[in-house]
């Protein structure tokens, strides 16, 4: 408790032109209102006069000043959450933004994060809550104001976008290992069960009586997964990129023209496609459309395993995509809750080995190459290629594949989303 000392008192009742002896003040601060009772205050001030009248009001009004100086001091090292470590607070909600087929994961690691954050914090309760959907459309719904404090994308310019926004920091990337990446995936092929279309690798997508489900790729990373690992294996059949010098009349490499040829058979045998990656496939286990979907290994086992056993098969082709799954806090957010440490460790957690077990077991490859190796029964060895390798960084990537009038709808004649 705030305790007044002789000397203030001097100051006080000189600042206010009442003159009182050092051993009055002494006589009032052995009876203070803080430790003696109001009665024994009042039966004081009838003894000693309107000076003890006098300190007693000023001391009382002081004491009130000191106190709530003293309580202002001990919040101003608490965080808007309501602890004083700048870290964690009695009760935080996490938003984590997310792409489409990530929930079956995070439904899982969730709880294992929960529960050692509040054994580590035992004052604190903390929630995290979800939102999946295409990763693009993801993003935009961050971008246009949905109070993430998280995102765990499947591509990523979907975080490059928010950094443009001024919503999560320019050196994301260097937030976390691994260029902020956790785990990383591949695309392959969902057929019926037995196969019966006979669909082996990517150019048997391009035969007449073969339907094919995927996800949009003006809305889905996914989708621009699909079109992209299709594009970069024409590319490798022909044995060369987008920069060779072997060019036709057209000005055009021979494996670009026949890249394209490939394309156009391929997107020309899509049935339908769907917003998000969930969306095509639910299109497919559930409505019966197609005779293959084009997802990722994760999803695929997912569906294989749950959504539909005894009803598909899973096929790797011999050459495929690699898909990294980045993570970001979203700063602008995080400040503004007081949310940003209890987000970061959030996410480092997917770099613990429980998390990244986990992964493994789910099907996705975690960046931890032991553990990988660990699953290599379930995780296939698959060739697979890095899209910024052969296509260019990612804001070249969007402009001339997936923007308005891009390669994409230039294939597949199909006009820009709504």
């Amino acid at each position: 408790m705030a305790q007044l000392t002789i000397r203030q008192l001097e100051v006080i009742m000189d600042k206010i032109s009442i003159k009182v002896s050092q051993p009055l003040l002494q006589s009032f601060l052995k009876t203070t209102p803080t430790t003696k009772t109001v009665s024994h205050t009042q039966h004081n001030i009838k003894k000693n006069g309107i000076k003890y009248a006098a300190i007693s009001s000023v001391c009382v009004m002081m004491l009130t000043l000191l106190t709530a100086c003293s309580n202002n001091n001990a919040n101003s090292n608490t965080t808007q959450n309501g602890t004083t470590d700048g870290t964690t607070s009695s009760n935080i909600t996490l938003l984590n933004v997310s792409y489409d087929v990530s929930r079956d994961f995070y439904k899982q690691y969730n709880p294992i994060f929960i529960k050692n954050y509040q054994q580590q914090q035992a004052d604190t309760k903390i929630n995290i809550q979800q939102s999946h959907g295409g990763s693009s459309k993801q993003a935009l719904s961050v971008a246009n104001g949905l109070q993430a404090d998280v995102v765990t994308m499947n591509q990523p310019p979907d975080i490059d976008m928010l950094v443009k926004k001024g919503l999560v920091k320019a050196n994301w990337q260097q937030d976390f290992p691994n260029d902020a990446v956790p785990y990383t995936s591949t695309m392959v092929f969902l057929v019926r069960s037995g196969n019966p279309k006979h669909i082996h690798d990517w150019n048997d997508l391009t035969k007449a009586d073969v339907k094919i489900v995927m996800p949009n790729p003006k809305t889905s990373g996914t989708g621009r997964y699909a079109f992209l690992g299709a594009y970069g294996y024409g590319l490798h059949k022909w044995q060369a990129n987008q920069n060779n010098s072997n060019d036709n009349n057209d000005g055009q490499s021979l494996a670009v023209t026949n890249t394209d040829h490939f394309m156009q058979q391929l997107l020309a045998n899509v049935a339908t496609y769907d917003n998000g990656s969930r969306a095509a496939t639910t299109t497919f286990t559930q409505r019966g459309v197609g005779d293959v979907l084009i997802t990722t290994e994760n999803e695929a086992h997912q569906v294989a395993q749950n959504f539909a056993k005894g009803k598909v098969d899973i096929v790797y082709p011999s050459y495929s995509i690699r898909i990294d799954n980045p993570v970001a806090v979203v700063n602008a957010v995080t400040d503004k809750k007081g949310t940003t440490a209890a987000a970061q460790k959030y996410l480092a957690g997917l770099w613990e080995q429980a998390a990244q077990n986990l992964m493994a077991e789910m099907y996705l490859r975690p960046s931890d190459p032991q553990v990988l190796a660990a699953h290599a029964d379930t995780l296939l060895k698959i060739d697979t290629f890095e899209p910024t390798a052969v296509f260019g960084d990612w804001d070249t990537i969007m402009h001339t594949y997936f923007a308005d009038a891009g390669r994409f709808e230039q294939l597949s004649k199909q006009p820009p989303a709504q």
